[in-house]
Order: structure tokens, then sequence, then C-alpha cells
């Protein structure tokens, strides 16, 4: 074959010189002239070499060089040929041709285009060699590397831009019933008070209402809740918010937005908290203990006529100091008859809303004006039924409770108000052991026809006489046995509990049977009129002692405690204790509950403030 035959087929010369160059049958002259071009024996190798990678026969080869075919092999044995990886080939015939191209007399402008072209790629091929001994990206693309010779900017914390603070307002306002409208129309009331039914999203609101508050005017916002603990619910509703519809992740505590604004989350601990300002949101007001002095300083936070004041609340007790407040009778103290200002809250009145004439703009939001505004969250045939109409007047209606029966004034219970989160130190409720190993009471209400169960997890004093404290307390709408049972279950997982005290009472013994499967050591109480008498007296005396402490934001359990009234039995002949629609069993679950746990305590380490006494100190 010779080399015009072999040029001819499938392999065309790759190299800038006619096909016969070289060949066999070519001028010996011409043989020289190829060699020397392609710098003698070397550069002869590397073109038979390229040849070889680019799929030619050692034969072909051999033919359209001139060179023999055992001289070929020992080449190809040698640099091991076969052998070698793709870059290396690509390399070798980049090398072969830049080389030829080089070498040639006459270059037009093409040649020296390629040249360039091929100058470049053996410089990528270089870049892949110190890559592959680096690892770093950057030695492949220098743009990387000049992007990170720079000084680094670092990515604005808790930033948003113009188009996501629309976003967040459009999505904010799209979301609204007509009673959380009605209040976004007062946002710039210099001090709203609102008395509202609970679970209609007055929380939720306001914390979205506040960061775009902030967001838009740069404004500090102040949230003010019972406890740490419930003022975190706020925190957590606002980086909700922000990360749903934005996919920013707010951070830190305060949360300090890229605009300056700052969003504290504090308790009633903080009374001392001065250097706080902005606009103020005030949680459960009527449930706060010693309103007149936390208000104090929550005016202090809010005193410059830039800053607005917002108040809301289900309503307690008329004898709570933040009635004076809500009433306008605060404001006639120091007023003579003449000039007293009477204020209408009645609910035709500030149904929706109204400015009185203390320059306070309050509103009353019950269950039914929610409903009426858009809300379609409840189904209050059978919120009527579950709760009593006490209760579903206070809860859902906004109507006070009277304390003229009640067995557990709410003035006492105020007093058992801690911020858990930071009274607490042995507390980490979010942990998988919330209390380590210390031992826990459980007292467990079941659920009755139409009612609720209640679980109240209690830790017992360390010393005796010392506090107790309620860490958890739940409440469980419309379970069999079954499922009761297997909350009881879940509590047992997570702390060291050493006793549970069940009501067996009725339907209670189902519940009991159960846990005394995986709990022998379960008690069972069944209630009289006796045994509820016991377990009331008894928390009184712990209550009146300071003995009892639970977190302020614990807002169910005293309206539980505060249900709980005196009555005479059927009979007309005793007294008993009841909540609700059953004289049985009574309502207020979370106070039964309670009460349970409390009960494993001895008489009469309660009778003596915690100190054990021996006989001869009796005597």
């Amino acid at each position: 074959m010779t080399a015009t035959t072999a040029a001819s087929g499938a392999h065309d010369n790759p190299f800038p010189f006619p096909a016969d160059v070289g060949s066999a049958g070519s001028d010996p002259a011409a043989a020289q002239l190829l060699s020397e071009l392609v710098d003698g024996g070397a550069g002869l190798r590397r073109h038979a070499r390229a040849l070889y990678w680019m799929g030619w026969r050692i034969t072909h080869i051999a033919d359209y060089l001139g060179v023999p075919r055992t001289t070929l092999h020992e080449w190809a044995k040698a640099e091991k040929w076969a052998e070698a990886k793709p870059l290396e080939r690509v390399e070798g015939t980049l090398e072969a041709r830049l080389c030829a191209l080089i070498n040639k007399d006459g270059k037009t402008g093409g040649d020296f285009k390629e040249i360039d072209l091929l100058g470049r790629q053996i410089e990528r091929m270089a870049r892949v060699h110190h890559y592959e001994k680096t690892g770093k990206e950057s030695d492949l693309n220098p743009e990387i590397r000049k992007r990170n010779d720079g000084p680094k900017k670092r990515p604005e914390r808790n930033h948003f831009t113009e188009d996501q603070v629309e976003k967040l307002k459009a999505a904010f306002l799209d979301e609204l019933f007509g009673y959380q409208l009605t209040w976004w129309q007062n946002i710039l009331q210099r001090t709203r008070a609102i008395l509202k039914s609970r679970q209609i999203g007055a929380t939720f609101y306001f914390a979205r209402e506040a960061l775009i508050d902030a967001l838009e005017t740069g404004r500090n916002q102040i949230f003010l809740s019972a406890s740490k603990a419930q003022a975190h619910v706020f925190k957590q509703y606002i980086r909700s918010f922000a990360h749903q519809v934005c996919d920013v992740e707010l951070a830190g505590d305060p949360i300090v937005l890229s605009n300056g604004a700052e969003l504290h989350f504090l308790g009633t601990s903080a009374r001392t908290a001065q250097s706080y300002h902005g606009n103020l949101y005030f949680d459960e007001f009527f449930w706060t203990h010693n309103f007149t002095e936390l208000n104090k300083v929550a005016s202090g936070m809010s005193m410059h006529k830039k800053w607005r004041k917002t108040y809301f609340s289900t309503p307690s007790s008329i004898q709570h100091q933040a009635y004076e407040f809500w009433s306008g009778e605060r404001i006639n103290r120091k007023r003579s008859k003449a000039d007293r200002i009477e204020v209408d809250i009645t609910h035709d009145r500030l149904a929706g809303g109204f400015m009185g004439e203390d320059k306070i703009w309050r509103q009353i939001v019950t269950i039914l004006d929610a409903e009426a505004g858009g809300c379609d969250l409840f189904d209050l045939d059978e919120l009527r039924f579950e709760y009593s109409d006490e209760e579903f007047d206070n809860l859902l209606m906004c109507g006070f409770v009277d304390e003229s029966f009640s067995s557990f004034p709410l003035a006492e219970l105020l007093r058992c108000h801690v911020d858990s989160w930071e009274a607490w130190t042995d507390w980490k409720p979010h942990t998988q052991r919330p209390l380590a190993w210390k031992p826990v009471w459980v007292g467990y209400d079941p659920s009755h026809t139409g009612d609720a169960a209640g679980l109240v997890v209690l830790a017992p004093p360390e010393q005796p006489g010392g506090k107790f404290r309620v860490l958890e307390r739940m409440q469980f709408k419309g379970a069999d046995f079954e499922a009761q049972a297997a909350e009881i279950k879940k509590v047992t997982l997570r702390y060291n509990v050493a006793n549970i005290v069940i009501d067996t009472t009725g339907l209670g013994e189902g519940v009991f049977q159960i846990v005394k499967q995986f709990f022998p050591a379960v008690r069972g109480l069944r209630y009289s009129a006796d045994s509820k008498a016991r377990l009331v007296l008894k928390a009184q005396s712990v209550i009146r002692a300071g003995r009892l402490q639970f977190d302020a934001g614990d807002v169910d359990l005293q309206r539980s405690f505060m249900a709980i009234k005196r009555e005479v039995t059927g009979s007309g002949r005793g007294v008993t204790y009841a909540a609700g629609r059953s004289n049985d069993a009574g309502h207020a679950d979370l106070a039964w509950a309670c009460m349970n746990a409390l009960d494993i305590e001895p008489l009469e380490v309660t009778a003596t403030g915690g100190a054990v006494r021996s006989i001869l100190e009796i005597n």
C-alpha cells in the first residue's frame, strides 16, 4: 500500500504536508526535509504516535512515514502508546500538530490562528494536571481565582429586598379575616386595647403585623408576654412567615433586621428593661401578675410619639388590676366627680372598634364576631357542647369571670407565676429529657362525656416543704381509652416518672387498667365529695404557702383552677367542689389533674408546711 493510497482512505493527513512526503516511494530529499521539519527523530516519533492515537495501524503508519514497522513497534512498546489515557493522547496530538505548524514555512493567517488556539489548549491541559494535584476548582477556571482574590463581602444578615418586602406584605394582607383587617386599618392608633376570644389568631396576626412594620419603617418591635416561653411564640410565627414566603432564615435573639430594626421578645420578668424602646405588643395582659407596675415599664418603652402600644388578651376577672385600664377607671383616679370620663365598654359599642374618651382605641372580638368576619375555623355547636355556659362565655364570648364563688381566686394564682425559662435552670423543655433523670409526678383527669382529658407533669420538691413545679400541662379531646393511655406512656418515655395518679371514677377506670400494664405502680383515685374536698383543701394550702409554681403563660391552667367552685351537694347536707356541667367530676380537667399529683405528698408534710416534726415536738 502506498502512502497515497493510505491517505486517500479513512485516515486523512492531519498535518500540513503532502500525503506522499516521506513515503517509501518519495524522493529521499523530501524525506530528509520531513525529518528536519518535525525536529528529527523525536518529531517523527511524535508524528507516528499521533497517527497511532488517531486509529492508524502500524502498517499504514510505516508506509506513510517510511519508517520500518519494527521501529514503530519498539516505539509503541517503549512509550506504551496502547496504554495511554485519553488526556495523554490529546496532549500528544496537540504537541505534534503544534510542532508541525511551527516548523512550517510560509505560514498562512489560518496557521497562526491555529497555533494560537493550540497554545491555549495546551495551557488548559496544564491546568487540568494542576487540578489533579490540588483538587481546587480555581486551577481549572482562573476567573474563580479572580473572584476569590478580592475582599470577601459577607451576606447581609436578616436581609429582605424591596421585592421580598412587597411579597411578604401581599401574602400578609391576602390572608386576613375581617376583624384582622380592622386591626391593620387602625395600626397608627397610639394605643389599642383588644378583648378577644381565644384561638382567633391574634398572636399570629400581630407577629406578622410587627414584622411588616419593622421592614417598612425600621422601627423596633417589643413583644411582652407573661413569660419568655409565651413570648417565644411570637418569634416562631415571625421566623416561619419569613421562611415560608421569602425563604429568609431569621436568626438571633433579639432579631436584628438589616435595616436596623430590632425585634425583642420579653417575659414579664423583664420589668426593669427600661432600655428597650419601640412599638409594644402586650400579650394576655389580663393574666399577668402586678399589671400596674408592669404597665409603667411598658409605657416607658413606648413613650415617644412615634411608638405605638397594642394590648390584647382574653378576659380574666374584674378584680384584676388590668380591668381599671380596660374600663377607663384609671383615668378618673385624680378627677373630681364633675370631671369624670365615662367610657362605654359594652360589646355593642366596641364590636367594630371605637376610640374612647380616654384616647384608647378598644375593640371586643367574640367568637361570633370572628365568624362574621370570615373565620370559618370553628364549629360553634360542638364548642357549646364541649364547654359549660360559664366557660363558653369566658373563653369565647369575652365575658369576665365571677370570682365570688371560686375556690382559687385569680389573685392567689398570680402569685404562683414564674418565668420558667429563666427561673428553672434545670428545665430544658426542648430536649429529649427535659428534667434529666430527676423524678416527676403525673396527675391525670380522664376524658368524660363531652369534655377534655387533662394531664399535668409535676416536679416534686427536692426538699420537704419545697416548691412544686408544673412542668407541662396537656389537654386531649375526643380520645378513647387507648389513645389517652398512649399519651401517658409518651410522658414516661421523656421523664423519670416516679408516680402516676388517675381519677378512676366512671370512664377513668379503662385508662387506669391500660396504664397499669406498662406502669404497675400507678395509683387510682375514686372521686367522691370527701376526696374532692381533700384535694381542694390541700391544693389551697400548698398555694397559700407559696409552694406551687407554674409558667406565667399557662393561662389555661389558671382558668381551670378558677372554674372550681364550692357547691352544696344534691342532698343539701354536704359541700362539694365542682366545675362545668357535671357536679360529679367537674370540667376543670387541668386543675383536677394537678391536684391528683399534689395528693401524692403526705398530708402531714402539707399540714406542717413541709417540716417533718417528731412526736416530741408535737407533744
